[in-house]
């Protein structure tokens, strides 16, 4: 099939409440081929330790490399919240499964649809195992049991989600149809970090052309100029800080913090709300940033209102207090008074990109990217843009003044990765990895435990550090 027929195929699967005929007939298209082996395991067949969080698991079939063993599983839960807040129990749960569950042989891995009852959202995980083994005395191989040794890498999915992370990683294998895909193959398109830099990439040019927008609007308005020079206010700064908000609110409204009636639960409130104020569901407006977002970033969002249950007027729902100086106008500039109309454009527009999407606005870039409130761990990782993405930005933008913007907008636009280098050792942008950050983490609270069981209990200080 071509590209266009594959892209397809995930959009129709993945955004889509959970289908069993669909999702077997997008793994036989992804894998080419699997054999037919269709089993159930639910009552009895569950251990009693996840009966609570597991109704169902079905195999619909199974699949080989050539080396390796994939089960495709279907992994029906027991409760909507189970599919956020159970993750570790979900992903042990396949490793009991793939280590013999029943007395059954050993499996490398498992592609599986993790299904909450109402089937409207879901993940497609890849389970891996990471076997190790250790020669008997009578010289036989046997497996070594290790403490939680499965692997998780998911897709956020279902009708409430985009698929475009999905089609980036997935279209090239779904689109051979000459050849299988390996186990190495397949794990590499569930690369989380492959996509957290595409990701920042736009980001970076969604940066750039804030900035210069921005620059625009200064020059042609004195009385903004004026403003800004009496307040210190910078264009760089300005248009870094716009973007952080944007993003902040990316990650709280995948929570459903925003649009929530006045009588709903806060979680009860859109998914999507930003693309909802755009689009004027909550309100009509002139000029999209200074209408709409200077008084949600500085009135909404700043002002305490829980006097009256958080209900804002102006959009007809509830907006939660966030305090803190993320949404304090920058160098405090005269947000009500100075009219700053950034064109709507700058957030949503019908430009195509490169890569043949629609639309390379702010909100389009980040509308098409799946945001995930939960940050990863060694053990579970989501293919979607987490947490660590705000402290990333930080810490690449923080640099970047505006007497140097000039010198960096420079080594972008060569395209040469050398310049980008260039800038980033010259003025000590640095971006520390997540694998990096957590053995940092590890050994220092290993360190930590060592040196006070050392006066309390030394065998026991002795065995943590050869344990670990």
């Amino acid at each position: 099939m071509n590209k266009q027929q594959a892209q397809q195929i995930i959009r129709d699967t993945f955004e889509s409440s959970f289908d069993k005929n669909g999702f077997a007939g997008f793994i036989k298209n992804l894998l080419n081929r699997i054999a037919n082996a269709p089993f159930t395991y639910q009552g009895n067949y569950i251990p009693d330790a996840y009966k609570q969080y597991i109704k169902t698991l079905e195999r619909i079939g199974k699949f080989s490399d050539g080396e390796n063993s994939i089960d495709i599983l279907v992994i029906t839960l027991q409760k909507e919240t189970s599919l956020e807040r159970a993750r570790t129990m979900q992903r042990n749960f396949v490793a009991w499964y793939l280590n013999g569950s029943r007395g059954g042989v050993l499996k490398d891995a498992a592609l599986a649809a993790f299904v909450s009852p109402d089937k409207a959202d879901w993940r497609f995980s890849l389970v891996k195992m990471d076997y190790k083994f250790e020669k008997t005395k009578t010289g036989r191989m046997k497996v070594k049991e290790e403490f939680t040794p499965a692997r998780r890498w998911s897709f956020l999915v279902g009708k409430n989600e985009k698929s475009h992370t999905a089609q980036s990683r997935l279209v090239k294998i779904l689109a051979n149809d000459e050849q299988a895909p390996t186990l190495k193959e397949i794990e590499q398109a569930f690369d989380i970090e492959t996509v957290t830099k595409e990701f920042f990439l736009k980001y970076r040019e969604l940066f750039l052309c804030t900035k210069e927008e921005l620059d625009r609007v200064v020059k042609k308005d004195p009385k903004i100029e004026t403003d800004f020079e009496a307040k210190g206010v910078d264009t760089v700064n300005f248009a870094k800080k716009l973007l952080g908000q944007i993003i902040f609110l990316y990650f709280l409204q995948k929570k459903g913090w925003f649009g929530a009636e006045r009588d709903v639960d806060w979680g009860g409130g859109s998914k999507h709300f930003l693309r909802e104020l755009f689009n004027k569901k909550h309100g009509s407006y002139n000029n999209f940033f200074n209408d709409i977002l200077e008084p949600l970033f500085y009135e909404a969002l700043r002002i305490d209102r829980s006097h009256d249950d958080d209900y804002y007027s102006r959009f007809n729902c509830k907006i939660p207090f966030l305090n803190g100086g993320l949404f304090d106008p920058i160098g405090n500039y005269d947000w009500v008074h100075t009219d700053i109309y950034l064109p709507d454009k700058l957030f949503s527009n019908h430009n195509k990109t490169k890569e043949g999407d629609i639309g390379d606005g702010i909100l389009d870039i980040f509308d098409r990217y799946n945001f995930t409130v939960k940050e990863d761990e060694p053990l579970e990782k989501e293919v979607a843009i987490d947490p660590e993405l705000l402290g990333k930005a930080y810490e690449k933008f923080n640099a970047i003044r505006p007497d140097n913007y000039d010198e960096f907008r420079k080594a972008l636009k060569s395209g040469k990765t050398g310049e980008e280098n260039k800038f980033n050792k010259k003025f000590g942008v640095y971006y520390t990895p997540r694998e990096i950050v957590h053995y940092m983490c590890q050994q220092s609270l290993i360190n930590y435990l060592a040196t006070e069981l050392s006066s309390v209990i030394p065998s026991e200080a002795r065995n943590l550090k050869e344990d670990i």
